[in-house]
């Protein structure tokens, strides 16, 4: 037995001690960090309490890993000070793209680029945030083969180090809402104020609680920023051309329904169009067909 000890005090006294050292801690933090998330984080019923639960533990494991390195080799840290200044420059250069993207990780986080949740645009690729690790950000995207603002099924890992290098697209961040317009063509005929009429209250009736919320949240964005003060009402706009009268309905809807409302519009605004007796009538391009002159050509034998 006392073999054994002074076998083990041997080996944790020597070169590789301080290593099983090391080891013995990320065990450690490891199976706290397991034994965390079992306990409390697996308990939280709200799937976005429960995302972030688990990257707050997370992340004080790995801040309690550096504290116990730290801790371990604090005795021999000034005389490798030296060496890692002359590799430092090295390894700077070799992990710039890595350096870049912790440092977008840590810009994210404090300064509120986007957060999970949050429909933005990254690097041409928009979609869905649904992560933000130390490097990158995975995103659930949208479009490209599939029309509209819905998931095509790819998710895509954007580098955290784009937020340096191109515009960030943010559609929910200060206001989760967004104008849209619907443009409708109409036979000449009828009464631009009937079709008005019928577009506003197709409007009123079908995003009318997006108009409220969005007035008051425009409200705090017009305080928080320099920015002048819009309409939030929807409005229609009419403008002629040699086919037909088009109106423009503008009109604020939430950043993830775009579609669905349009829809819902269109149908409404075409259903009320049927119950005008034919005063109101859609548009669309006609070609007329004109019969040409008849010729006739007599001659002498």
């Amino acid at each position: 037995m006392e073999q054994l000890q002074e076998g083990w005090t041997k080996l944790m006294n020597g070169p590789g001690g301080r290593f099983i050292e090391l080891g013995i801690a990320l065990l450690a933090v490891w199976l706290l960090v397991r034994l965390v998330r079992g306990l409390l984080v697996s308990r939280v019923q709200d799937n976005n309490a429960r995302y972030h639960a688990r990257k707050v533990t997370t992340l004080i494991g790995y801040v309690l890993i550096v504290l116990l390195a730290v801790g371990i080799f604090s005795d021999r840290l000034s005389s490798l000070t030296v060496a890692l200044g002359v590799a430092g420059a090295g390894i700077a250069f070799a992990l710039q793209e890595v350096i870049a993207s912790v440092a977008g990780w840590l810009a994210i986080l404090f300064g509120s680029f986007y957060r999970t949740g949050d429909r933005v645009q990254l690097g041409g690729i928009k979609g869905d945030v649904i992560d933000i690790g130390v490097l990158r950000t995975t995103l659930m995207e949208l479009g490209e083969w599939v029309d509209g603002d819905l998931y095509n099924g790819r998710m895509v890992l954007v580098a955290n180090s784009f937020v340096f290098k191109e515009p960030v697209f943010n559609y929910s961040a200060d206001f989760p809402f967004l104008w849209d317009e619907l443009k409708v063509p109409v036979q000449y005929g009828a009464d631009p104020a009937e079709v008005r009429g019928i577009l506003l209250a197709a409007a009123n009736d079908l995003v009318g609680d997006y108009t409220r919320e969005a007035t008051a949240k425009w409200k705090e964005v017009v305080q928080r920023y320099l920015i002048e003060d819009a309409r939030t009402e929807p409005m229609v706009s009419l403008v002629c051309n040699d086919n037909w009268m088009q109106f423009t309905l503008r009109f604020v809807v939430d950043h993830k329904r775009r579609r669905g409302t349009k829809s819902d519009l269109f149908e409404r605004i075409l259903s009320d169009f049927a119950r005008t007796d034919g005063r109101v009538k859609w548009a669309s391009a006609t070609f007329e067909l004109v019969e040409g002159s008849t010729i006739r050509v007599t001659g002498e034998r």
